[in-house]
């Protein structure tokens, strides 16, 4: 049988050390998220639901410094998470309470004149800046991880003029976050524990790139 090198062996290691200690913290610091998705029912919680997805924000935000930092060799998940939440939770906490609110107006819209005679033609422009509105929060929080100091308004501009230019890119990761909260919807122990980190990676490289043009030279967060 064909020997596993000693490197193999340290990578998968590395790799498998990362996704369960990034789920780990993704799960205590996103922990009012979860009871509240699996314990009650979305449509009578939802205004719980919305306070909760925003302060989960910075949980977000320190994942995919996880990631960033992985990049520059930094094998420590669980410290850099710490690190990357307490560098990050103030504009992610922002940004995530801004998308909550506004997601939270237009669906709400959305519900109201879905019967109307106006519906036909403002139910798609809501539904599409929902979307927007969507997009623009999960890029904002991967250029609040690879960025901490940049101002919050040229964040969310750069978010939102980028996702919508790259607009393909942008629908990969919505596409990978569907796919992420209908694995929960049906197996929440497998996505929060399992997949979480494997969906934010792929979110995360996808946004940096989607980003690309308006990111600086990536330097490693210091001690």
């Amino acid at each position: 049988m064909p020997r596993i090198s000693h490197g193999f062996a340290s990578t998968a290691f590395e790799t498998a050390y990362l996704g369960l200690g990034t789920n780990l913290m993704l799960a205590v610091a996103c922990l009012p998220l979860l009871v509240l998705a699996i314990g009650t029912n979305p449509v009578e919680s939802w205004p719980y639901l919305a306070i909760a997805a925003a302060l989960a924000a910075p949980g977000f935000s320190a994942a995919f410094t996880v990631f960033r930092e992985h990049g520059h060799g930094d094998t420590r998940p669980v410290r850099t998470f710490l690190r990357g939440y307490a560098a990050t939770w103030r504009k992610a906490l922002t940004v995530g309470a801004v998308t909550a609110a506004l997601l939270v107006v237009l669906l709400v819209d959305v519900r109201a004149l879905a019967a109307s005679t106006l519906g036909v033609v403002v139910v798609p422009l809501l539904l599409l800046l929902s979307v927007l509105t969507l997009a623009a929060g999960m890029l904002s929080l991967v250029a609040i991880a690879e960025v901490p100091v940049a101002r919050l308004r040229d964040v969310l501009r750069a978010a939102l003029l980028l996702g919508v230019r790259r607009w393909y890119l942008t629908l990969v990761s919505l596409l990978v976050g569907a796919v992420q909260v209908a694995l929960f919807a049906n197996l929440p122990a497998i996505a929060a524990g399992v997949t979480a980190a494997a969906a934010l990676f792929l979110i995360w490289a996808n946004s940096r790139f989607t980003l690309r043009p308006v990111l600086p030279a990536a330097e490693p967060l210091t001690d």
